[in-house]
């Protein structure tokens, strides 16, 4: 496993375009876009002011840098570095932008979320779409990007609208059996829209494209309910993660309960595999004692490594009491995760928050849980394989496959604490992003 060097970034804002040919980074107001093998810098633009969210476009040709503060979008291309576009919403504000399935239109959501802009670069032409509802995750488009759904909110009641992305025309109009909706997700294939309510009433529905209602699920009635949902990459199954620290995952035929994946602080069976990180001092022979030590060595001296142990069941982890009291607590599974082949799920339970949970979907069973010394801040999953990788705030990235699992200490001085990663499309390599800074981490290809 190789390690780039350390490079300057701000705002988390490092991406791989999607046909993995280079990484686009932002400093401040700058934007860097780098071939993401040698990590050669190739183009360097400069926008008006500090860059706050990042997108390219799916055939990797432009770059989306938005800059809420200002209400101002700027687009810059690859092929024609001299072009660039600009788009400035004036007293309409802006919250959110993004660009279309085609790489050709972009959406921006005004203030108080009052209309969706819909920009084309090719005609110059405007649309707009009222009463986007203000959610988590009010547009989602069908993976093969012919769809657009859109959570709207009109008299007190809420809507979705689903749109033809060729040509932005309503196809369909349907209010929805929701208190106050909280997000809309796709199925992977495009045929299925997800919808869930506020997290004040455990509410699932699932619609057609045309709008009917298939099915509606609900788990309990006056708790806390919906914290996470999660599609598997085949469609066949949705999990959701809720506050009662559980994840119920339904079928595509009946949209009925399979199983319920219960997160308990004390892992009793002897089927679960329990990998604990602990940390273990470095060794020094005195021989190799000197003084003024070198530079290697006093950093050897100083920094703690760890690895994985095995732990005997029965395990208790760390569990951490939510504060009732409080708006969003610490309890529930907020985090969920399908492997790219459908066999596993990851997730973390919010009050056991130095855990990640990787179960068998084949077997509907607890594979493994990885206990880590700190809190889980991101986990994703490599595309191509199942390998799970995990980062916790320090300056070490954490892999697991069904072979085993390793710790891996990215080299250097100073403090790099990963608090995000992203895989490279080929599954090849991994962007490894601090506060900071960002590297790029290169794994040997099995063969």
């Amino acid at each position: 496993m190789n390690f780039s060097e350390l490079f300057k970034l701000s705002g988390l804002l490092g991406r791989f375009s999607p046909d993995g040919k280079c990484l686009a980074s932002c400093v401040q107001h700058r934007l860097l876009v780098r071939d993401a093998s040698s990590l050669q810098i190739l183009h360097l633009y400069t926008c008006v002011d500090q860059i706050q969210y990042l997108e390219w476009s799916s055939d990797s040709l432009f770059i989306l840098c938005a800059m809420y503060k200002r209400g101002i979008v700027q687009v810059w291309s690859l092929e024609q570095p001299d072009w660039h576009c600009k788009i400035d919403e004036g007293s309409a504000g802006l919250v959110a932008s993004c660009w279309s399935p085609d790489g050709r239109h972009i959406l921006n959501t005004t203030e108080f979320h009052l209309r969706i802009t819909v920009w084309s670069l090719c005609t110059k032409s405007v649309s707009y779409i009222k009463y986007p509802k203000a959610c988590q995750q009010g547009v989602a488009f069908t993976k093969d990007g012919r769809y657009m759904a859109v959570a709207e909110r009109r008299d007190c009641k809420d809507f979705i609208s689903i749109f033809v992305c060729r040509s932005w025309q309503l196809l369909r109009h349907f209010d929805t059996e929701t208190q106050d909706l909280f997000g809309i997700e796709w199925a992977p294939n495009g045929c299925v829209l997800a919808v869930w309510d506020t997290c004040l009433e455990y509410k699932v529905l699932l619609y057609s494209l045309d709008g009917r209602l298939l099915s509606s699920y609900r788990a309990y009635e006056w708790p806390l309910g919906i914290k996470s949902i999660a599609w598997s990459p085949s469609s066949q199954f949705l999990a959701i993660g809720s506050f009662d620290e559980k994840v119920r995952i339904l079928n595509h035929v009946t949209w009925k309960k399979i199983t319920e994946l219960e997160h308990a602080a004390t892992i009793a069976s002897k089927q679960t595999i329990v990998y604990k990180e602990v940390e273990k001092s470095p060794t020094v022979g005195t021989e190799r004692l000197s003084f003024p030590p070198t530079r290697e060595l006093a950093s050897s001296l100083f920094s703690t490594q760890s690895k994985y142990d095995i732990s005997q069941v029965p395990v208790s982890l760390q569990y951490i009491k939510p504060v009732a009291d409080r708006a969003n607590p610490k309890v529930g599974v907020g985090m969920l995760a399908f492997s790219a082949d459908n066999c596993f799920l990851a997730t973390k339970n919010d009050n056991i928050p130095n855990a990640v949970w990787i179960w068998d979907i084949r077997k509907l069973k607890l594979a493994v849980v990885l206990e880590q010394l700190c809190s889980i801040q991101c986990f994703q999953w490599d595309p191509c394989q199942p390998r799970l990788a995990v980062c916790t705030g320090s300056s070490r990235v954490y892999l697991w496959s069904p072979a085993g699992c390793v710790v891996v200490q990215v080299p250097g001085e100073g403090v790099f604490q990963i608090i995000s990663l992203s895989w490279h499309s080929s599954g090849d390599s991994m962007l490894l992003l601090s506060k900071d800074n960002f590297c790029v981490c290169y794994l040997e290809r099995e063969e």
